[in-house]
């Protein structure tokens, strides 16, 4: 059985020029079981934003033709033995942050983040991204407007604020 790791680079390896060439890049990627099954879900993004400077997303066409490349490129070399379900999708709204990359990307962007442990009796915070420094993520809380530093390793989630 492959291991999440060899599949995730593999995945990484094989989409990285198709996807530039289309304009967009791989978000993340994430092999996992789920009670018996097995799941391959690609998170593809837009790399850039248009020319006044909006946010492009990613369409169902886009996810529909990475899926279909890389399930042709999968049954090729088939490094995957068990049986497993392919899902591409854009990351949504609701993103989860994992690199630093994404951090710097959101800077200045409403965020929820949700902690392991309680900080003054609560696991969840509110407020505007400053990114992730020095291996904390920081952000300005939305309730009392002081910056607030939760390092890295005790963070369970940080993903963007959906605002209305």
């Amino acid at each position: 059985m492959a291991k999440a790791q060899e599949i995730r680079q593999f995945t990484e390896n094989v989409l990285a020029d198709y996807l530039t060439e289309h304009g967009l890049e791989l978000y993340h990627v994430d092999f996992r079981k789920e009670g018996k099954d097995w799941y391959l879900n690609v998170f593809v993004d837009r790399i850039q934003n248009d020319p006044e400077g909006k946010e492009l997303y990613v369409s169902s066409d886009d996810c529909e033709m990475v899926s279909r490349y890389l399930s042709d490129r999968l049954d090729e070399s088939d490094p995957i033995q068990q049986e497993y379900m392919l899902m591409v999708s854009s990351p949504g709204m609701d993103r989860t942050l994992y690199e630093q990359k994404q951090y710097d990307r959101y800077a200045g962007r409403p965020v929820d983040v949700k902690l392991y442990s309680s900080i003054n009796k609560k696991k969840e915070f509110h407020g505007e991204l400053v990114g992730l420094i020095d291996g904390e993520v920081v952000i300005i809380d939305e309730d009392d407007g002081e910056t607030k530093k939760f390092p890295l390793q005790q963070v369970v989630r940080t993903s963007l604020a959906v605002v209305f």
